[in-house]
């Protein structure tokens, strides 16, 4: 995997792994500790009471410490993702990885734990030494066939959870993909022909959970690097690989591929020829699952056989199988019932709420975060995204109740709805709310410009849009100082491949920019020598100008210099949407409890009901790009009428105007931070809010109230910032921040991409009535 990837990325990754602190976790206390009688409660003597408590009934342990929501991931490193036997130190950003991935996907706190051992006896023993800690133990990166060994033992001997991921979740989402494959197909499992390549631990998984579910082994082949696995052979054979070993003639891949329904590929990249699949059944399931290069590509695939549906462990090829689909819900749902192992019925039932999420119809909620399409069931959408919001609510009750069924739950709870609901508490609190935003950037990017081309921030960041293919970027800039500073900073993109570059010294449409310039803003004191020297020196008029006469679909600014004088310039150049009289800004954070859009953080001072009731409706419709439903609170230092000030009126007035404009939309206010962020604080006040839960979209009733709850948030709540977001632009222009970083410019590049997608569609979803008439729908 290291020699396929770029030298870009691979700087990147280490300066992400290292700053601003060593690796990707930490340790948070979840208790005060800010007085004595806290240390008291905490430590010494107030602990003594939970020990014994837990002494007394070690059940308690879930109820009075972290355990029951604590998994090691533990690897002795001998089989890490593509790099082989590299051993438990070097897999540790590994294994920190995969603990991020439980904690953001399903809210499971994880200590990653690498240990020096390769013996199988010793091995186990250390596993089996740590259940009083965890909840919950997942395998990672232990090599075939001794993985088999260490997991097996060790359910044996332990009355927790003991999963092998690399081996379960790999053929849980393969059986999804199967069973909804033969059902497009229009074949039983019981009758289908499969062939692997490979029969390594995932291999050997999916095909033992495919047995489980119907298939029969008498119609399973089994080949590896030595051939195919037949009776008699004794050259990499063990007791898991036996149990495929047919009787048979055949040798090699291409003898055995004809007439097979399914081929499961977990080896190498390029092992199935074209060739191969002309032979194959009727409507094949070709699922490559090698990476980065898989069995066979797709295209060939689709090639050789039009009729195939196939899947691929990459990201950027539908039907991506990818383990974060089940892992952290699986473990969610056993964690959350006190289970004492991940049985076969636990499988079974991932497998099949995995299989129905794909065939459901996309809610509105998800069709949004996709850029408002169906991706309805079919041959290339034979299992979910990893990013559909809806795993959770699906997969952990369903693991839960077979827990439960199967007699292995030690806490069942009581009512199954009751618990599934509860968990919509982790959707889209998983730091990646802003992954839709890319997917839908990627399938049809815009044009991009920079206004500071030459910034080193820039620079990093279209370094990675062109890596990801969300943008096509314009830069502004002096090409010398632009290429001196690609150079210094080691960065392989170059003018001309992957971007354009506008000099603003030598450029052959300056006489057309200064015309234009005039045109517009002539009439706004801009006189033809004031034009002449901007269009030379100003980077953001330039950019401006690009955007207005169609030469980039959207404008990125605003790393130097005032906010204010940038605004001014989208404003005269670009102009506004239909019926808009000024901009407003919105901006997102991302902190642990969700994400928060702020709005108005930059523009208007002082806005009224009106102008308030304007932004609330612009800035539900941006935050349905991100795949969620607007909640919004009109806040106010008074609680629904505590007071008459001014500002308590005005967001009165402008909860009225939303409710006669847009009766649909989750909007309430006058109300306080803390009932707008808490239900049950709210519902003391005034139960029967028709704000549900938490709102996600904060209207504040001045620019300085938003802009210091912003800066705080930034700051104290370690939030990722996004933006701002202008919202009013006729096209789409985004004024950053001096503060930004280059991830920073790539998320609000993407967010720009997306706008302008809808701007070429003709959705306006900024306008008044635009906004109105979609939140009605």
């Amino acid at each position: 995997m290291a020699e396929n990837m770029s030298e870009d990325l691979k700087s990147g990754a280490l300066v992400y792994h290292r700053l601003p602190k060593p690796g990707k976790l930490e340790i948070q206390a979840t208790k005060p500790l800010g007085n004595q009688r806290d240390l008291a409660l905490a430590y010494s003597p107030g602990v003594a009471a939970a020990c014994m408590a837990i002494h007394e009934d070690p059940q308690e342990a879930a109820t009075l410490t972290i355990r029951q929501n604590l998994v090691a991931v533990l690897s002795n490193g001998t089989a890490v993702l593509g790099l082989g036997d590299i051993g438990p130190l070097a897999s540790k950003p590994v294994m920190e990885g995969k603990a991020v991935l439980f904690k953001k996907f399903a809210g499971i706190d994880v200590f990653d734990i690498e240990v020096d051992q390769k013996d199988v006896d010793k091995l186990v023993d250390v596993v089996c030494a740590l259940e009083p800690t965890f909840g919950g133990i997942n395998l990672e990166d232990i090599k075939a066939p001794e993985c088999f060994e260490v997991e097996e033992r060790c359910r044996e001997r332990m009355n927790i959870p003991v999963f092998h991921d690399d081996q379960h979740g790999t053929a849980i989402i393969v059986a999804a993909a199967v069973l909804n494959g033969l059902e497009l197909a229009g074949k039983k499992l019981e009758d289908a022909r499969i062939v692997t390549s490979g029969a390594g631990a995932a291999a050997l998984a999916c095909l033992n959970i495919l047995v489980s579910l119907g298939a029969r082994v008498e119609n399973i082949t089994v080949t590896d690097i030595k051939g195919v696995v037949f009776k008699g052979r004794t050259e990499l054979m063990d007791r898991w690989k036996d149990v495929y070993a047919k009787e048979t003639e055949a040798r090699t891949l291409a003898e055995v591929i004809p007439g097979a329904d399914i081929f499961i590929g977990l080896s190498a990249g390029g092992v199935l020829k074209p060739e191969y699949l002309e032979t194959m059944a009727e409507k094949p399931l070709i699922m490559a699952l090698a990476n980065p290069y898989p069995e066979i590509m797709p295209d060939l695939a689709e090639k050789a056989r039009p009729d195939a549906m196939i899947c691929t462990g990459r990201s950027d090829f539908p039907n991506q199988v990818n383990n974060v689909l089940c892992f952290p819900y699986i473990f969610r749902g056993a964690l959350d019932v006190g289970a004492s192992k991940i049985n076969e019925e636990m499988k079974k039932a991932a497998v099949k709420a995995i299989a129905a999420l794909a065939r459901e119809t996309p809610s509105d909620v998800v069709a949004r975060a996709y850029g408002g399409e169906a991706r309805p069931f079919g041959p290339r959408s034979l299992i979910p995204s990893p990013f559909d919001p809806r795993l959770i609510l699906r997969i952990a009750p369903a693991v839960a109740k077979a827990a439960m069924d199967s007699g292995v739950a030690g806490r069942p709870v009581a009512d199954i709805e009751a618990y599934a609901e509860s968990l919509d508490r982790f959707v889209h609190r998983s730091g990646f709310i802003m992954k839709p935003l890319f997917s839908k950037a990627k399938e049809a990017p815009k044009r991009v410009i920079y206004a500071e081309g030459e910034d080193e921030r820039v620079l990093r960041a279209v370094q990675a849009i062109v890596e990801d293919g969300v943008a096509k970027p314009i830069l502004v800039g002096r090409p010398r100082v632009v290429e001196t500073r690609l150079k210094r900073f080691g960065l392989s993109i170059q003018e001309g491949r992957d971007f354009e570059l506008i000099d603003p010294e030598d450029d052959p449409r300056y006489r057309k920019y200064v015309q234009t310039y005039l045109d517009v803003a002539g009439r706004r004191g801009i006189t033809p020598e004031a034009a002449r020297t901007l269009v030379r020196t100003n980077t953001t008029v330039i950019g401006a100008i690009a955007v207005r006469r169609g030469e980039a679909d959207a404008l990125i600014c605003g790393l130097e210099g005032r906010f204010e004088t940038r605004l001014r310039i989208i404003r005269d150049v670009i102009g506004l949407k239909p019926g808009l009289t000024q901009c407003a800004a919105m901006s997102l954070i991302v902190t642990k409890k969700g994400a928060y859009f702020l709005a108005d953080t930059h523009v208007r001072q002082d806005p009224s009901a009106e102008e308030i009731a304007e932004v609330a409706v612009a800035c539900a419709n941006h935050v349905t790009r991100f795949g969620l439903t607007p909640k919004i609170a009109l806040l106010s230092h008074s609680d629904f009428g505590q007071s008459d000030s001014t500002s308590a009126v005005k967001m009165r007035t402008a909860l009225g105007l939303l409710h006669e404009r847009a009766p649909d939309l989750q909007v309430d206010g006058e109300m306080q931070a803390d009932s707008a962020l808490s239900e049950l604080t709210r519902d003391r006040v005034l139960p029967g809010s028709r704000l549900k839960g938490s709102a996600n979209i904060l209207v504040f009733p001045n620019l300085d109230a938003a802009n210091i709850a912003f800066q705080f948030a930034k700051v104290l709540a370690d939030a990722l910032p996004v933006g701002p977001l202008l919202i009013g632009p006729a096209k789409p222009a985004h004024i950053l921040t001096p503060s930004v970083t280059a991830r920073g410019i790539v998320n609000v590049t993407t967010a720009a991409v997306v706008e302008a997608q809808g701007s070429a569609e003709g959705v306006s979803a900024d306008s008044a009535e635009a906004g109105l008439g979609l939140i009605s729908e």
